[in-house]
């Protein structure tokens, strides 16, 4: 068998192993009932609200582009070793 034949072959059997997964993935969701789905996303609700919100970034300093650039090309003080 040429290559090109084995490659195509290989991937014509991942679209259908793909299907298959899509497939059995919308069997199992549409099992749910509507209370039973309701009532999941009631309780991941509880459990994302539980959680602690994550903390606020900190406040950018004043100033447009002008002042980010001169902070960023601002030379920096060499520090002392031995103080």
């Amino acid at each position: 068998m040429r290559w090109w034949k084995a490659v195509g072959l290989a991937g014509a059997a991942g679209v259908v192993a793909t299907g298959v997964v899509v497939v059995r993935a919308e069997r199992r969701r549409r099992a749910y009932t509507p209370d039973q789905v309701r009532e999941q996303l009631h309780a991941r609700y509880v459990r994302a609200a539980e959680t602690e919100p994550p903390p606020a970034p900190a406040p950018e300093a004043p100033g447009g582009l002008r002042a980010r650039i001169r902070r960023l090309l601002r030379r920096r003080k060499p520090r002392n070793p031995s103080a």
